[in-house]
């Protein structure tokens, strides 16, 4: 298949199953129980939760948008403006130890940072630690593996933007983005405010890591992944522009496949829920780099 013919095959968008429903609730008890330990508060917040839930969950519609307004409702009633934020401190430490354990198994190429830079994305607060350090040690193998074409598109372009899943992922995406630096400029983007464990800047400063990824800017939301139209005009101007743009996690092809296909974008993700996997047609928790 041609490059231009698998780009076409990724024009399907991904919507909520029913399943979806029981997963988002779960998301709404996870996000209660890390912002307060106040019993009743907890309570409001989850009863405050579900009402939300119940409203706005649609099979037509995008779990990353219900997820956004769970996350919104939980950080008002409880009064935590970053309910993950032990979370992430601990996914940082974890990967600053686990990528010193596998970054000397990589070579000075494009695929090898790339791989590194997505075993980072086993990291995730729905999974068991033990597994997540399987997942991280074991080699990558790809469903969907366009990196050569994206590596192609490298030789020509000047710009390139980053889109930034996990803060427990930002030591595996550190290589990648030096490697990448010596060839285009690249802006490397993460959310405006917490939202679950995605990175913001605070998170990176935290790392240490303020400075070491060249120009950062954020999405100018508080959403997992991307919801493009109440996106910043920054990020909306940056992202038009950027001559490529890599984009990891789900909530960013989630939300991103919500766009037409333009062929510059390359989807590197690990394939964890069904709606993801069965939208680009590979089995549950396959690694996957699409271009579209």
């Amino acid at each position: 298949m041609c490059c231009s013919q698998a780009i076409l095959s990724y024009n399907k968008k991904v919507k909520a199953i029913a399943e979806c429903y029981d997963c988002l609730a779960r998301l709404l008890h996870q996000a209660a129980d890390n912002a307060t330990s106040d019993r009743n508060l907890r309570s409001k917040a989850i009863d405050a939760g579900m009402f939300v839930l119940d409203a706005n969950f649609s099979t037509d519609g995008l779990t990353i948008d219900v997820a956004t307004k769970l996350h919104r409702v939980v950080r008002e009633v409880t009064g935590n403006p970053d309910p993950y934020l032990l979370m992430k401190e601990r996914e940082i430490e974890l990967s600053r130890k686990l990528v010193a354990q596998v970054g000397y198994r990589t070579s000075n190429d494009f695929k090898s940072y790339l791989s590194l830079s997505l075993a980072g994305n086993a990291i995730d607060f729905f999974r068991d630690l033990e597994q997540v350090k399987k997942d991280i040690e074991a080699p990558i193998t790809f469903a969907v593996d366009d990196s050569a074409a994206f590596e192609r598109m490298l030789r020509e372009a000047r710009t390139l933007m980053f889109l930034a899943d996990n803060a427990g992922e930002v030591f595996f995406d550190l290589p990648l983005v030096q490697w990448l630096s010596q060839f285009v400029s690249v802006t490397y983007v993460v959310k405006e405010s917490p939202v679950q464990n995605d990175a913001t800047i605070d998170d990176l400063r935290r790392a240490g890591l303020d400075g070491q990824l060249g120009r950062v800017i954020t999405t100018g939301l508080d959403a997992p992944g991307v919801l493009f139209e109440a996106a910043s005009q920054e990020f909306k101007r940056e992202f038009a522009a950027a001559d490529l743009v890599l984009a990891k996690g789900m909530g960013h092809w989630e939300g991103l496949t919500e766009l037409p296909p333009t062929g510059k974008v390359l989807h590197c993700s690990m394939a964890k829920c069904k709606p993801v996997a069965d939208s680009i047609g590979v089995p549950l928790n396959s690694f996957v780099a699409i271009m579209r």
